[in-house]
This record gives structure tokens, sequence and C-alpha cells, in this order.
């Protein structure tokens, strides 16, 4: 249950016009000058920036230069105004950025030929334009002391360049905050607490995010360089999500699999599950070629044979028990193609009966339920919720990309999230209600929820319900989440019923205050004036 995003009218976008190396750009007022270099093709070198998470501006790689400012400014922390000029290849703005290239470079190894980020790093890339061909630091370099912080990432931290971005994900995407920093300067360490593992549903992300080779794919590592994989596209099928992915091959084997950014669906984040589930892929109690059972003992075989003997059975099967008996059973994780095609293959031989549901155990609901279950939203849709009622649901660890937009639907929109469930799941947001009951009462509950919601708001219970429910009981739960629930919507309605006259109130208030502001302003001038006036008519003395 949610409440229905209302239609309400954008503020209007107040935009500024600026000049960044002889362009003009129309910008939104406020806006980074990095997102508007970005959006017109513009590339300012950067690390620590990423367009999904909070401006840290710690790394300095993207100063340009602004005319009237007295030094390089960071562009990602630098906000548009009109008429601003940028230059982001004058001599200033390489300087400033070569500089700082040079300093990044002081203590990172030349790991480049053993590194797994080689034909991929942003660090390796951008030295390359923004770099020298010999280094003036004669010093020993430091060394940082890796971890061991699972088995899905590995570190080598002596290349880390504390961009903070992986500790910034933890905190603002998944709600986990795994990784720190500890100490300060040249002793800073970028590391998990008390050098715990890293377990959360999310945490591969940070190899992507990871500007430089300090964390990568521990699966993945020494398996293949980034220029011998030919990319596939694909979707994942280990949820309802659909998240898009990119797997990565070579000569025929599936060596990694990557985020595809689709920011209707995924964003340009993926679940743990999506990115190394593949080993299984190359496991070797996978079953890799056809087998044919001949009494109680399975025997490999080629395609053909198998083929000819499952045709065989089939014939054998419709010939002796007829159309009605042969039943195809898909798995769920399979695609839509492969679905298609099993159907059309069991309905040309004369039978209907085909199904996915190899998990459930009561059909009961067959007539009522939805032929095709779906969220009933889009997932950028989730983000804009102000209630939710989880029934039954975990989404941390079932659904963990629909977990991210409910978080920052709770994060950064307020909304409050209410769950029913049979234990106490562990949530990475606050929940602002929760009944936990064993299975059998959940039922009883969803209808003490939804009858004291019809109490609240005053309407009849649909027939069907009063019939089977109308004796229902609510209890102490079901009522202060009910309650908690019908104030949050109706402070939402009157929100954005007072929206109009608040903004009648502010702009009468910003109207009384120019006023008020101009006539003191000609009082100030008007007193100096009189004064002098006085002075001048005075005769001399």
């Amino acid at each position: 249950m949610s409440a229905t995003p209302e239609t309400m009218k954008a503020p209007p976008v107040t935009t500024v016009t600026i000049e960044v190396d002889g362009r003009k750009l129309q910008a939104r007022k406020g806006a980074m000058l990095i997102e508007v270099t970005d959006a017109a093709g513009i590339y300012i070198p950067r690390f620590c920036y990423h367009n999904k998470l909070s401006i840290a501006a710690n790394c300095r790689m993207c100063l340009i230069d602004v005319e009237k400012a007295p030094k390089p400014l960071p562009a990602c922390a630098t906000p548009v105004m009109e008429g601003m000029v940028v230059h982001t290849r004058s001599d200033k703005a390489r300087c400033a950025q070569k500089g700082t290239m040079e300093m990044l470079l002081i203590n990172h190894p030349l790991d480049c030929p053993i590194c797994d980020e080689g034909g991929e790093c942003d660090l390796q890339d951008l030295a390359l334009g923004y770099g020298k061909d010999i280094s003036r630091y004669a010093e020993v370099k430091r060394i940082v002391k890796d971890k061991d912080i699972g088995p899905l990432i590995a570190t080598e931290m002596t290349r880390c360049i504390h961009c903070t971005r992986c500790v910034r994900f933890g905190q603002e995407i998944t709600g986990v905050m795994e990784f720190g920093g500890l100490s300060r300067g040249e002793h800073m360490e970028i590391r998990t607490f008390l050098d715990r593992s890293v377990d959360s549903e999310l945490s591969g992300n940070v190899i992507d995010l990871c500007p430089v080779g300090a964390l990568t794919s521990k699966p993945f590592r020494f398996t293949a360089r980034a220029w011998e994989l030919q990319d596939r596209e694909s979707v994942s099928p280990h949820d309802c999500v659909g998240a898009n992915i990119i797997v990565q091959t070579l000569r025929g084997r599936v060596m990694r699999v990557l985020p595809r950014v689709n920011e209707a669906v995924n964003e340009c984040w993926i679940a743990d599950r999506d990115r190394f589930s593949y080993e299984a892929l190359n496991g070797e109690d996978r079953l890799r070629v056809p087998m044919i059972r001949r009494g109680t003992v399975w025997e490999e075989t080629d395609w053909n044979t198998a083929l000819e003997f499952t045709v065989a059975g089939l014939k054998k099967t419709l010939a002796a028990h007829g159309a009605d008996s042969l039943g195809a059973l898909a798995a769920p994780t399979s695609t839509l193609e492969e679905f298609y095609l099993l159907q059309k293959l069991v309905r040309a031989l004369g039978s209907g009966n085909v199904d996915h549901r190899l998990r459930q155990m009561d059909f009961s609901d067959d007539s009522a339920a939805p032929l095709f279950p779906a969220l009933g939203r889009s997932m950028v849709e989730l983000e804009k919720l102000d209630v939710v009622l989880l029934i039954g649901a975990n989404p941390r660890k079932d659904q963990p990309l629909i977990n991210t937009r409910l978080r920052k639907a709770v994060v950064k929109g307020g909304a409050r999230v209410f769950a029913l469930n049979p234990l106490d799941y562990d949530f990475n947001y606050p929940l602002a209600g929760q009944v936990v009951t064993d299975p059998a009462r959940m039922l009883t509950a969803l209808a003490g929820i939804a009858r004291a919601l019809s109490d609240l708001k005053k309407t009849p219970l649909p027939p069907a319900f009063a019939a089977r429910f109308g004796d229902v009981k609510v209890g102490v739960s079901e009522q202060a989440m009910a309650e908690a629930a019908h104030s949050s919507a109706s402070r939402k309605h009157a929100r954005s019923g007072a929206m109009d006259r608040r903004s009648l109130r502010r702009q009468t208030r910003t109207t009384g205050r120019s006023q008020f502001r101009r006539r003191l302003a000609r009082g100030l001038c008007a007193a100096p004036r009189r004064r002098r006036q006085e002075r001048e008519r005075r005769p001399l003395s």
C-alpha cells in the first residue's frame, strides 16, 4: 500500500547563461559546473566526483580557471552563476590539473603491468594526458598493508588515492557504512571498521566506483585483461527487477558481469548476486553435456541422440495417456524467449499445462490472482512515495535495487515505511511502524489494518471483505500502524493544498520586503542630500 503521488506544479526553473571555453551554455541556477559541462560534452578530469554520490571535492583533479576568481576552483563544487566565464583548457587550469596529478602519483605504485584495473583505470588514462614522464619525488613511498575484507573484493590499498567514493557509497546508497577513513594526512587509510568483512548486498559496486586498482574483483583477479573481453548486453534473472547488465566473455567463457546504466531500472548499480553468480556457470558440478537415463543409470550422450530420445518419450506418453497428461514446468529464472518457445511447443502437442511456480504450494486464489503480477508503478515512482506498507517482504535481501529506491524515499523524501512480516528483518532505514507475527496471523493482521484505515477514513469496506473479515478485531499494533499511515497521507494532502497559499504569502512577503527596502534606501539617500542642500543655503560667515 502506498500513497498515490499527487500531480503538483513544479516550481519554475531559473536558468543562467555561462561561457565555457568560448561556448554559451544555459544552465540551471545552482547546478554544479561539472554537471553543466558533462551535459554539454565538455570533459573535465575527475576522480572523486560521481553523479550518484555527494560532492566531496577532495581529489582536486577537476580544477578549472574561472575569470575573476583568485585561484583555480573545483568544478564539482562550484555552482554556476550568471555571466560566469570558465576556461577548462587554459594554462592556469592545465597547470593546476598537472600539479594535482603529480601529487596523486607521489605514493601510487607503478603496478600497471600486474594491476587488474589496467586498461580501464581512470588514473592510468588521466596520467597519460596530465602526467609527466618523470617524477620529481625521490623520497620513500608509503606502503599500506592490505586487509582481507571478504571473498568478493580484493584490496591493494597502497594504490588508493583517497577519493572516498567507497565510503560515500556505503553511507548514502546502501545505508551500511562499511568503509571509513582512519587517521589524517599522509597516514590516512581507507579501511573497514574494526577490520570486518564487507557483507552488504550491493558491496560489489565499490569495484566499479574505485577509479584506481585499490578495490578489484577477487573472483576475476588475474584471469583476463579488459581489452580481451567481449561485451554482451543482458538482463539479470535473479529477481523481478530485471537489472541491466553487461556479460563479458573470453573465448566463449563468461569472465565478468558489470552493470549497464539504465536510470529507469537499476541506475548504475547491480546486486552482488547479479555480479558474482556467473561463477556457477563454470562450476565443476554443473551439467555440461546432455544425459539420458536407461533403466536406473544416467548416460552421457550427444544432443541429437538426446533430442531423439525426448521425442520418442513424448510420443509414447501422448499415445498412452493423451495430451492432457503432458505438462511442462519452467524455471522462474528463464528468459521471456524461453518461456514463449516452451509454451508454444507444449500447446502444439495439444496441452495447456504450463507453469513456472515451482515453489508455490497454495493455488486456492488462482481465480482472483492476477495473470501477470506487477508492481503497479515504475521504479522511479518508488522514490516519490509518501507511505509504503511491506507485507511479508524483505526487500533488502530479495530485491536490493528496489530497497535502494525505498531508502531514497525515506532519507531524501521523508517517506514512512511500515512492515508486516513473520520475522524481524534488518532494514537499512528506520521503519515508522512494524508488526511481527506468525505467518498464520498475517492475513488477520492485514485485515485489521485495513479495517482500522476504513474507520479512520470513514469509508465502507468492500462487501467481499466485510463478509469474510467483518468480525476481525483490530489490535493495538494494527491500530497504531493505521493511524500513522493515515496521518502521513493527510499531511501530504494538506501540504499539497497549502502549497498555493504558502507561495502567495511568500510572494506577498517578498514584495513587501522589496518595497520596504526601496523606501529605506530612498530615505537613507535623502537625508545626506537634505543636509548638503542646507549647508549650501547657509550664508558664508
